[in-house]
């Protein structure tokens, strides 16, 4: 596959990524369950939300993400893509969630489902797009 090809490819699952960011993010806290076991988050939770920055945030995190999974992709463990994604987004569930949602428990009274329903969403998240890279993206030989 040719450079150029590559890059096209890369540049179409790191749009995509993004999309799925923001398409779940909207799902996991937008649904009936997620306004229960956030309400708690309502006094310091702005009452719109800035769509540009969240856009990009959401491109920037596409493209890095994609990005780093190319990097690390030959020390993944696992012999397919779909292997080395799931690792990929257990790896980075790691350090974006757990840490995350355990610093939340330490520092705050966030209540025990709060951050249950965060440590299993986000994983389901992360996973979809360890899926998405892993079916998608292969570094050049």
């Amino acid at each position: 596959m040719g450079a150029r090809v590559r890059v096209i490819k890369y540049a179409a699952v790191g749009v995509a990524s993004a999309i799925l960011f923001g398409v779940m993010d909207g799902l996991i806290n937008a649904n009936p369950l997620a306004e229960e076991l956030l309400e708690f988050y309502s006094p310091i939770r702005r009452t719109s939300v800035d769509v540009l920055a969240g856009v990009m945030i959401d491109l920037a995190y596409g493209f890095i993400l994609a990005g780093m999974f190319l990097m690390l992709y030959r020390s993944l463990p696992g012999h397919r893509g779909l292997f080395k994604g799931a690792s990929f987004a257990l790896i980075v569930w790691f350090f974006r969630v757990v840490m995350y949602t355990v610093s939340q428990w330490v520092m705050l009274r966030v209540p025990v489902e709060a951050l249950v329903y965060s440590l299993f969403t986000g994983l389901g998240e992360m996973l979809v797009l360890g899926i998405l890279y892993g079916s998608t993206l292969r570094p050049s030989a």
